[in-house]
């Protein structure tokens, strides 16, 4: 190679390695948090520009907020996406019922062809699968075949010919004998695919389906739909420069023409005020501003789902438009309203009601169409309403800016939703902790949130430099991006209500992974970032699982694993127990909750339920049987030497609280088991250059998680060469995207690898773990609310997303707060 042609190629790869660079450092994170108040009112942008794709629930379902403005006359879209409008060809059970042939067992011949004769096949109504609640005809085995005849009369009208489908697993689809879709794995929801419309036939059509159910559930519903034409006016996309992230707030900046857009989402979950955290409501601010030094007609649309009140897109809603003394509101719900009817993980809410208000102060205009209809109205300069029943309408709010300057103007909108019930809690339905007394309203609500703004606003800005400046200062400007994007993630998925007993509970739905309510393992790593800055609403976390065992409802030994399927509270329905796991949990952060406030005084509340868990680790925890932790994806296990460490900890804790209530010869006792644990330990786990994952086998190893509360609550009990043995052997398993969990396998869960961090014995040694679970965060192919378990080389998702645990990402914050750092 001549040194010209070296030169150009050298430089060629210098602008593709910048460029690819400055790709990487513009995501700021996996999924930008929007709205987020508790599991069902959780919205999700899963692009790094915010007008690259429709905003979603955390379980990934459309939840659609459209985001248009008008300068001079000239339409750009800075959020979301405009809903497609599709004509019904062939309609799904969601318009109309229909009826297939089906068989479980293998078809001879060929099944799939428009001329094969399926006379002797079952008969049966969509949808088909095995969950009785969810469909009209029962599927129970791993195989099914189907067919569905119709007719058309006349193909060549049709625009554009899509597959509408919701199934579950694997699928294999053919039109009149020819494959045309075909997916390995599921989709949650209604899906549309382009096929070929030259496939159909003037005249009578089959589609036939083979499906196969790997696991779990199993559902399919089919149709086909005519995507119609776009004849609306040119809609330009604004060019979005910049995205930040704060701990209450997402703010984008755009470039709109000759006009500048601040783009803000507040979520104010200030825990030292419960009654704002507490208030469901969210502002979407907008600050405009010309960029040429001249004056532009600025109007700006906000158009949001109905869906954002469904649990199906096929549910029908009411909508309605009204006014108060100080507001413009648009509201939506479904018509049926079940109330706390439903309990699952893979849920949207479909009681309640959704809100849009706007200050009348600020010229709102408020409409509803049709979601397809929406950014024409606007566009056009519509402001009537075409709707008030119906699916998947817009609730739209259009902001009238005037004429503006160099100078920003800012208007707001609100969001709020009100679940009128939010728990049930043993057999009682239990009002949000915002109308405890059932005599508030939403519109109250509301209004108090329109009135607060400007000091709401403030106190977020001030919280959220504290919180990134604390982060910083403990863990460095990466860790400090972790604390971030855990916050309002770890929050969205509790509830706030008060029990009859008027006790706090701040209830978890276990995202992603089960559904369950109040799950103490998922407590258990999601605590630091509540004992740094509310350490009640822990207790919140565990006054239910108290309750539980000493009303007699749970009469075991030791701690249950949840109370119940999100939102019904009323006893576990996880499967089986995890005793020395929860157990240890429940005692060790008792214990933190005395260390961050000062005082045993809760601990006392609950000291014999706690004595009899102690006593319970005293007898099972050093040298485990068979069971389950809360790593329970990884199978059960024996002898496993990190849930010893658990159980070890958790008798000095009790100890130590012992102490701290004065209980000096309860203390004692305590204390001398939990010290003459560790040097047994230390035996069976010792494998030479680190401590087995398993007593049994020193061919293996784990990240020792539980070892931290030994340092952050100075309980002292194992020496340093424990950590600094483990720290140096994980330092050499780490892998891209951080250190697997154990010896297993390559996956990994990031909130255990920060507080494995936490006890390493330098700062250098700290940042070099927070490291590659920082580029996982802004790195990975799984776009969607932070995933906390994934594998270790790719950086891919193995299961879980826009869980509480994150909120473990805080533990060496809460660690310095202990040590007045």
């Amino acid at each position: 190679m001549n040194k010209l042609k070296k030169l150009k190629l050298l430089s060629l790869l210098a602008c593709f390695f910048t460029f690819t660079q400055s790709q990487a450092q513009d995501r700021k994170a996996p999924s930008y948090p929007l709205i987020t108040h508790n599991p069902n009112f959780s919205i999700w942008s899963n692009t790094d520009e915010l007008n690259a794709s429709t905003p979603t629930h955390w379980t990934g379902v459309n939840h659609s907020l459209l985001g248009l403005i008008n300068v001079d006359g000239n339409i750009y879209r800075f959020m979301g996406k405009e809903e497609a409008n599709y004509k019904t060809v062939l309609g799904t059970s969601d318009d109309a019922p229909f009826t297939v042939k089906y068989t479980e067992t293998v078809p001879q011949g060929d099944w799939m062809a428009d001329t094969y004769s399926a006379g002797d096949w079952k008969s049966g109504s969509a949808p088909i699968g095995n969950e009785a609640r969810q469909v009209k005809t029962l599927w129970k085995t791993k195989d099914i075949w189907v067919r569905r005849t119709f007719t058309i009369a006349n193909p060549a009208s049709i625009n554009e010919l899509l597959l509408k489908l919701n199934h579950d697993d694997n699928i294999e689809v053919y039109l009149n004998g020819k494959k045309v879709y075909q997916k390995q794995g599921w989709i949650n929801t209604f899906e549309y695919y382009p096929i070929n419309k030259n496939d159909l036939k003037a005249g009578q059509n089959v589609i036939a389906i083979h499906m196969a159910n790997t696991a779990g559930g199993s559902y399919l519903d089919f149709g086909l739909s005519d995507k119609q034409k776009d004849n609306s006016a040119k809609i330009q996309l604004a060019k979005q420069k910049n995205v930040e992230i704060t701990a209450t707030q997402t703010i984008y900046d755009f470039t709109c023409g000759k006009v500048n857009l601040k783009l803000t989402f507040t979520s104010p979950l200030l825990m030292n005020d419960l009654g704002l955290l507490a208030r469901p409501v969210s502002y979407i601010t907008y600050s405009v501003q010309a960029s040429d030094k001249k004056m532009h007609a600025v109007k700006v649309m906000l158009s949001a789902s109905s869906n954002i009140a469904v649990y199906k897109p096929s549910q029908e809603v009411t909508v309605k438009k009204y006014a108060t003394s100080e507001l413009s509101i648009l509201k939506a719900g479904t018509v049926e309203q079940p109330i706390l009817q439903k309990s699952a993980d893979d849920m949207r809410i479909d009681w309640g009601y959704f809100y849009v208000a706007a200050p009348k102060s600020s010229g709102a205009a408020q409409f509803i169409t049709s979601g397809a209809a929406a950014a024409d109205a606007f566009t056009k300069g519509s402001s009537a309403s075409t709707a008030s029943r119906g699916k998947s309408l817009a609730l739209n709010t259009v902001l009238s800016f005037g004429t503006v300057g160099e100078k920003p103007v800012e208007r707001f909108i609100e969001l709020g939703y009100d679940e009128i019930y939010a728990i049930q809690y043993f057999k009682k339905d239990l009002r949000p902790w915002w109308n405890t007394s059932g005599k508030e309203t939403i519109e109250g609500q509301l209004t108090d949130a329109a009135k607060q703004y400007k000091t709401v606003m403030q106190k977020c800005k001030s919280f959220d430099k504290s919180v990134y400046a604390d982060a910083l200062k403990s863990g460095g400007k990466e860790y400090a991006h972790l604390c971030v994007l855990g916050y309002r993630q770890s929050i969205a998925a509790h509830t706030l209500v008060k029990s009859p007993e008027s006790e706090i509970l701040w209830l978890s739905k276990e995202n992603n992974s089960g559904g369950f309510i109040n799950t103490v393992d998922v407590t258990y790593p999601s605590a630091p970032l509540y004992l740094i800055y509310n350490p009640a609403l822990l207790q919140g976390m565990l006054n239910g699982i108290f309750y539980f065992s000493e009303s007699g409802k749970y009469p075991h030994p030791w701690a249950a694993h949840d109370l119940g399927t999100y939102p019904l509270a009323n006893g576990q329905t996880y499967g089986e127990p995890m005793p020395v796991e929860e157990s240890g949990n429940m005692i060790i952060l008792t214990a933190a909750i005395a260390k961050a406030q000062g005082n045993a005084n809760y601990a006392k509340k609950h000291w014999n339920t706690l004595s009899t868990w102690a006593d319970y680790l005293t007898k099972e925890g050093l040298d485990p049987k068979t069971q389950l932790c809360t790593d329970d994806f990884a199978g059960h296990l024996a002898r496993n030497a990190n849930l010893s460490v658990k159980a070890i900890v958790g008798i000095a804790c009790y100890a130590q609280m012992a102490e701290t209530l004065g209980y000096t010869e309860t203390a004692k006792k305590y204390r001398a088991i939990a010290e003459s644990m560790v040097p047994k330990w230390i035996e069976m786990a010792d494998a030479g250059d680190h401590y087995a994952l398993t007593f049994n086998d020193k061919n293996t190893w784990s990240q020792k998680y539980n070892l931290v509360w030994d340092k952050v609550l100075d309980l002292n009990l194992f020496p340093q060469k424990v950590y600094d043995t483990e720290i140096k052997y994980y330092l050499k398993k780490q892998n891209k995207f951080g250190i697997p969990l154990d010896s297993r396998k390559a996956y990994t869960k990031n909130d255990w690898i920060l507080w494995t961090a936490t006890f390493a014995p330098t700062q250098e040694e700290f940042e070099a773990l927070v490291k590659p679970v920082y580029r996982h965060a802004i790195e990975t192919e799984s776009r969607v609310p932070l995933n906390d378990f994934y594998d270790s080389n790719t950086g891919i998702r193995d299961n879980f997303k826009a869980r509480s645990v994150v909120g473990g990402f805080y533990m060496r914050l809460f660690a310095d707060k202990l040590k007045g750092k």
